[in-house]
């Protein structure tokens, strides 16, 4: 079974990622994994630690001469800024750190603890703190940080590269960031591959663009954040990938799992979502025809139809919230003198939703690679390749 399972601290020496179940045989250039995670690190309204970081994957192992070996692939991603950290992050320190700051009304320099006792609201401080036993919060808020993403993306990376052997392509863009909705267009899936990451926010709409710029400067000069929306699309996918059979091998159901998961998402459609509520069945539901294959004349369901992809293009939306880190921080109640105080505030972004679409697509890229296997599987991609197409002349003979 294709499987990644993620390591690493926001400020430690790197973050990594283990996959295991990818066949033998599948060419993999580094250089796309590195192009992936400079995808993830663009976007208007980034803050300073994409100043500080310039993402880099180290292969160590599983990938000999630019092939998969059909062991355990494990990519790293080091974290500069652990430069800066060391004596606070050091996994072998005495736990008894301090760092020197310097104070500007006096000019001199002063040894302080840097424990983060104060939690942000939104963020998994307190929550985690609690469940942990956890008096210093960094000891939470270091792995919940969306740093973690980089090694889900490097994952998704050695996915999409599966995928792109059987002509799957997989690509997001931002539909809502914050008040302003970018009007949907009639650009191709071909446009949208080739247009969307040339805008800085990732949306296709240009006059929303402007917009959207506009209410991030506002809101920063505000010390506030943004949240939007974001969406994934494919090209079409074969049919029968997931299963109607069980609950947890519904395939739109791993989705909303996989969606769900990345930091800062709060909802997640398929196809007309939400929308499809409030409209009439007739409305919603696909139409089929037959021309040389089953076809839809709308793709309203988003390719999947119980839990089973129906050959169309795959097509998901996800909200996330504004970033819980703000410059104008929020009441929050310290740990330990349960006094009430500003939380702390730690380096942040403005806004992240064109970063976590790219991560979107890092997780769904991963759940169709675990479900072509399911369907296809075998060990080497020769063999894959093989049952593929097998199955694609089983179903021209129907």
């Amino acid at each position: 079974m294709f499987r990644y399972l993620t390591a690493g601290e926001s400020h430690g020496k790197a973050v990594t990622t283990i996959i295991e179940g990818l066949p033998a045989n599948l060419r993999i250039n580094c250089e796309d994994i590195n192009n992936e995670l400079a995808r993830r690190q663009g976007g208007f309204g980034r803050g300073g630690r994409m100043e500080v970081e310039t993402d880099q994957v180290d292969i160590l192992s599983g990938i000999r001469a630019n092939y998969s070996l059909g062991s355990p692939i494990t990519l790293q991603v080091k974290n500069k800024d652990w430069a800066n950290w060391q004596e606070v992050m050091d996994p072998t320190g005495s736990g008894d750190y301090q760092q020197e700051v310097k104070i500007e009304k006096d000019d001199k320099v002063k040894r302080i603890s840097p424990e983060v006792t104060k939690p942000r609201p939104g963020h998994a401080d307190l929550a985690g703190s609690l469940k942990y036993n956890q008096q210093d919060i960094r000891n939470v808020l270091e792995r919940a940080s969306a740093r973690e993403t980089a090694a889900r993306v490097a994952a998704g990376a050695i996915a999409k590269i599966f995928l792109q052997e059987f002509g799957i392509k997989v690509i997001s863009h931002v539909v809502q960031l914050g008040s302003i909705e970018a009007q949907r267009t009639e650009h191709t899936l071909a446009e949208i591959f080739k247009e969307v990451d040339k805008s800085p926010l990732r949306t296709l709409d240009v006059e929303a663009e402007e917009a959207m710029i506009a209410e991030i400067k506002e809101v920063k000069e505000a010390g506030d954040s943004l949240g939007g929306s974001f969406e994934v699309l494919t090209t079409p996918l074969p049919v029968g990938l997931g299963s109607h059979v069980h609950w947890d091998r519904k395939l739109d159901g791993r989705l909303a799992q996989a969606l769900m998961s990345i930091q800062a998402i709060k909802g997640v459609e398929v196809g007309l979502g939400f929308e499809a509520a409030r409209l009439r069945g007739s409305e919603v539901h696909d139409e089929i025809y037959y021309q040389d294959e089953f076809k839809r004349h709308t793709n309203n369901a988003g390719g999947i139809e119980g839990g089973i992809t129906n050959g169309e293009p795959l097509r998901v939306k996800a909200a996330m919230k504004p970033i819980p880190t703000l410059y104008q921080p929020l009441e929050s109640v310290d740990l330990e003198s349960k006094e009430q105080f500003k939380a702390s505030v730690e380096r942040s972004d403005v806004t992240a939703v064109p970063a976590a679409g790219v991560v979107g697509e890092a997780v769904v890229a991963i759940e169709l690679a675990k479900a072509w296997l399911e369907k296809f599987g075998g060990d080497s991609m020769e063999e894959v390749k093989r049952n593929y197409n097998n199955y694609l002349q089983a179903l021209g003979e129907r």
